[in-house]
């Protein structure tokens, strides 16, 4: 099933030096709690909507784009050298694009499909959602 989402859509890293549009409908979005995504996001999972018919275009600081993959699996991250920000990427092995969500500039429009590599989730990622919220920085 495929979601709506402005066609195209548009992001870019912390710095703003990379910015880009992805034409297509994503067709999932998924959290993931594998010990890998813990590493490259440094977080208790990786947010990232999936394309298999899209394309990424860069409108600036391509140059500034390195890939990294995890040899011996498919496990790769895109990212801004100036900031270190997460950006999108093809796979190499089926051409699916995978954009981390919070690179995107608009709305998603959806809630993540689910969280997936659940059972490698760190061991502090229990019951989220009965921890306080504060809006802004605590004081």
């Amino acid at each position: 099933m495929d979601f709506p989402m402005t066609d195209p859509a548009t992001g870019q890293c912390l710095c703003g030096d990379a910015t880009f549009s992805i034409s297509g409908a994503f067709e999932a979005f998924f959290l993931c709690h594998c010990s890998r995504c813990r590493k490259d996001t440094g977080s208790a999972h990786s947010a990232n909507l999936f394309f298999s018919a899209a394309r990424i275009t860069w409108l600036s600081g391509e140059a500034s784009v390195r890939s990294f993959r995890l040899s011996g699996s498919r496990h790769a991250k895109c990212f801004c050298t100036r900031c270190g920000s997460a950006l999108p990427f093809e796979q190499a092995d089926d051409g699916m694009v995978v954009v981390p969500a919070g690179s995107l500039d608009g709305l998603i429009g959806m809630k993540p499909n689910a969280h997936i590599c659940f059972a490698d989730r760190a061991d502090w990622d229990d019951d989220l959602a009965a921890l306080e919220t504060i809006d802004g920085l605590p004081g």
